[in-house]
Parts: structure tokens; sequence; C-alpha cells
């Protein structure tokens, strides 16, 4: 498939209308819909769920226990205790990103999407089954990389608590919800497997990484700390963190305002596309 993109506002599939989706029909659609794509990854746990607990037992083992007995505490935390949040942040997005752009372009390219694209469901409803599962299972590996984390502490012989629980709630609803989002996006304009592959490795990781996962924004330069606070990863990872410890290095409620916004605006981008048919028709 080639992932041609329309000269127009073509709709493809849906309307925005209220008959679409409103009712006992428009419901059951939406359902079955958000259904199939929570089924897709939860029934093959060895591709979606083993990946990340092998990589972050290794990320634990190395940087928690090898690496971290030989780092000074971090803002008066172990390091194990400190790269916690953002490898689960890591997970979680990388997740969520992963399944949204696969899924759609898995059935753009086989062609499947039709039977969606031709359903009375409104484009609303379409692309928030596509956002809500992969969310879902962004959500799912962040709980799965947080258990790993505490029972890493717990053979350490120390633990973690949750300072300020809303906060990790929050913060950890709203990225898994902007990378899936985000994902929708990826998956539409991807004209490849090559492409998926781009976007995750050489896009949402390094700027993960760079995002201060493995360290405090206080050991960088002013010039090196005033680039990072360009990397939105940055107040992902220290919106986590500042649930967890009650640490950050930037405010987290301005943090949380603005990835909720941008949140809002990436899923209202995901509708307009669905609605012009971008990367859908030929």
């Amino acid at each position: 498939m080639s992932g041609g993109r329309p000269d127009g506002g073509t709709v493809v599939g849906g309307s925005d209308q209220p008959a679409g989706t409103s009712g006992a029909s428009g419901m059951t659609g939406f359902k079955t819909l958000l259904r199939r794509e929570v089924l897709r990854f939860v029934r093959r746990p060895r591709n979606t769920f083993l990946p990340p607990m092998i990589t972050n037992v290794l990320y634990f083992a190395v940087f928690g226990v090898v690496l971290g007995g030989r780092i000074d505490s971090i803002a008066g935390f172990s390091y194990i205790e400190f790269i916690l949040p953002g490898l689960i942040v890591l997970g979680t997005i990388s997740n969520a990103f992963e399944n949204a752009s696969f899924s759609i372009f898995h059935g753009r390219w086989n062609r499947y999407i039709e039977e969606v694209l031709t359903s009375p469901l409104s484009n609303r409803a379409k692309v928030l089954a596509y956002v809500l599962s992969s969310a879902l299972r962004g959500l799912l590996v962040g709980t799965i990389i947080a258990v790993i984390g505490v029972a890493f502490l717990w053979l350490m012989g120390t633990g973690i608590g949750v300072a300020r629980p809303l906060y990790v709630v929050a913060f950890m609803l709203v990225v898994s919800l902007l990378f899936a989002g985000f994902g929708v996006i990826g998956g539409l304009w991807a004209e490849d497997f090559d492409y998926l592959t781009v976007l995750t490795q050489f896009i949402v990781r390094p700027l993960v990484f760079f995002g201060g996962v493995f360290y405090s924004l206080d050991v960088l330069t002013p010039l090196f700390r005033s680039v990072s606070l360009l990397n939105p990863m940055v107040y992902m990872v220290n919106g986590v963190r500042y649930g967890f410890l009650s640490y950050s290095d930037v405010p987290p409620n301005a943090a949380l305002l603005v990835l909720s916004a941008l949140t809002v605006v990436v899923i209202l981008i995901d509708v307009e596309l669905f609605r012009r048919g971008y990367g859908l028709v030929e």
C-alpha cells in the first residue's frame, strides 16, 4: 500500500454527525473496535510484555545495581530510586506509541483498516478506540516496570514509596494518551515498516534518554540545562518522578497543564487526519 495522501478533505468512512455514533449501535461499535485492539496485544504477551520485562531487568541490573553502587545518591535518593520513574515513562510512552502506530500501519498495509473506515462509527470514535487501547498497553507495561523496580529495591534491602499518588496517576494517564495520539499520526504517515523504526529508535527513545531519565538536570552546565528544557520528555519524566519521590527539576503543575493541553491538541489532529483520509486513501 502506498499510503498516498488525498488532495482535499475527503471523508473516508464514518462521519462526525451525531447519528453516526449515537445510541446503542454506536457504543457497541466503539466497544467492539476497542476490544479488538486490546485483544490484539493481550493475546501476544511474548511480543508485547516479555521484551520490556527483559529489557528493564537488564536496565535495573546494570544501571541500578552494578553502576548504581558506584554512583553517589542524587538529591538524597539512591540511584535506582532516581531512575525508576524515568524507566517507567520510557516503557509507557514507547509501548503506547508503538501500539498505535503499528496497529494503524498494519491495518493499512493489509487493507483490513477498510472495515473500520466503512463502519458507521464517527472519526472521533475510531480515534479514541485506537488511542485508548494503545494507552492501556503503555500503562500496563509501565506497571510491569514499576513492579520489577520495586522487586530490585526489595532485593537491595530498601524500598520506594509513592509520595504523591495523584500526580503519578495524572502524569501517567497524560503521557500514555499523548504518545498513543502521536502513534496514530505515525501510523498514518508511515509508508513502510522502516518509517516506524525510525520514529521509535531515532526520535522517541533518544529524546527520552536525554530527558533526565538517568541524571538530574542539576548536574548539567547552564547551557546544556537550558537546551534540555526544550525537550518535552524532561517534563514527563520529572512529573512522574515528582509523584514518586516528591522531587522534580521542573515545576510539576505547569508541566501537567502543558502536557494535558498538548494531548488534547494531538488527539484533535488525529480526528482531523481521519476526517481528511490522510494516509488512508490511495
